[in-house]
């Protein structure tokens, strides 16, 4: 396999909601031809995608039903500076996300915010002055790569 990742699906409770609150933050959807039964959102090199939870742990052959609190999993936004950092969050609250820990340094160095989306998935927001986001919009770390 080639390293890259070129969708990400979540798994949502209300698809409606869930693509109202994305357009909140700015996102623009992508025309298609699948109906409302999923929404695309064309990210610099990948996808995000919306689709309802049950279908998606059907189409995987897993329970649909959350066992935890916490999947493991979070998604990142990152910035190139601190006061993107608060903008972003105070847009995602805006939007009607739970701010799940206000702007505030990082033990390494950084400065971050967290938030839940209407089903709770979990976004961290990122200014890492070892890393740059470029024009467009491709996120760039420092290093070999």
């Amino acid at each position: 396999m080639h390293q890259r990742v070129t969708m990400i699906t979540l798994g949502v409770a209300d698809i409606l909601k869930s693509r109202a609150f994305y357009e909140s933050l700015g996102w623009k959807p992508v025309k298609h031809e699948h109906g409302d039964g999923i929404a695309f959102f064309q990210c610099p090199g990948m996808v995000l995608a919306l689709y309802p939870r049950d279908l998606l742990a059907a189409d995987a052959g897993v329970p649909a039903e959350k066992k935890d609190t916490f999947s493991g999993v979070t998604l990142a936004y990152n910035v190139n500076a601190k006061d993107e950092v608060h903008a972003a969050a105070d847009q995602a609250r805006k939007a009607g996300a739970k701010i799940l820990k206000e702007p505030q340094d990082v033990f390494w160095g950084g400065y971050h915010s967290y938030f839940a989306d209407p089903d709770g998935h979990l976004w961290e927001i990122a200014f890492n002055p070892f890393t740059r986001v470029d024009e467009q919009g491709r996120f760039m770390m420092e290093g070999d790569g």
